[in-house]
């Protein structure tokens, strides 16, 4: 079964991510940013290839450790461009090809195995639990054949306490709510609730979580 969402193009990633020169005055990023449709033919399309590449360089060399904690944190410093706290935590292997839009909080937890593709903006505020295998897919294709091998984009944004389930999936324009859990191998094709719990294939909603009072 394919699942999609219906993308809000209007969003934009959060401010304040660090470019590399050569991209940071590229009107394309500016595009993306904006949600817009970016075609393969786009004339300044070989500066995200340029960053692809040095993404995926950086990528390969964190996933043939052995890593310390520590040079995980600075590999993904390097991938992301941000500084991140003491307390992000990741078990490699991860996967992503630009980076440049994931935003990251502190006491962070993201497990073996996930995937990060950031073209529409990934933040993941302070707190958040990611179970391995879990992809968060900001990227999406139009649905004509004609277009369909070009790039649109909407944010992703995990609130302060979230937990993702193993194996789960985000799509394009979600916004997982504070303390929310999505169980194991669910697929979210809408936002979630504050404190909720969704499961299944699209994700529904099955109850509030339990908090000790």
């Amino acid at each position: 079964m394919v699942v999609f969402s219906i993308l809000h193009i209007h969003h934009v990633p959060p401010a304040g991510f660090i470019f590399a020169k050569n991209i940071f005055m590229s009107d394309i990023i500016e595009r993306m940013r904006r949600g817009d449709l970016i075609f393969e033919d786009d004339p300044d399309y070989h500066s995200l290839y340029y960053e692809f590449e040095k993404t995926l360089s950086l990528v390969s060399k964190l996933n043939t450790g052995p890593h310390t904690a520590e040079e995980v944190r600075h590999l993904l410093e390097q991938i992301w461009g941000i500084k991140l706290d003491s307390s992000v935590r990741m078990f490699p292997p991860f996967y992503t090809a630009f980076g440049k839009f994931t935003k990251v909080g502190k006491g962070v937890f993201i497990n073996f195995g996930c995937t990060f593709l950031d073209r529409g903006g990934i933040t993941v505020e302070d707190d958040v639990f990611i179970g391995p295998g879990v992809k968060v897919l900001t990227e999406n294709h139009p649905e004509d054949p004609i277009t369909r091998h070009n790039v649109m984009a909407s944010p992703i944004l995990i609130r302060r306490n979230a937990w993702i389930g193993g194996g789960a999936i985000i799509l394009p324009g979600v916004t997982i709510g504070e303390n929310a859990i999505v169980g194991a191998g669910s697929i979210v094709t809408k936002d979630v609730p504050d404190n909720a719990i969704v499961v299944g294939n699209p994700a529904r909603f099955v109850r509030n979580i339990k908090l000790n009072e």
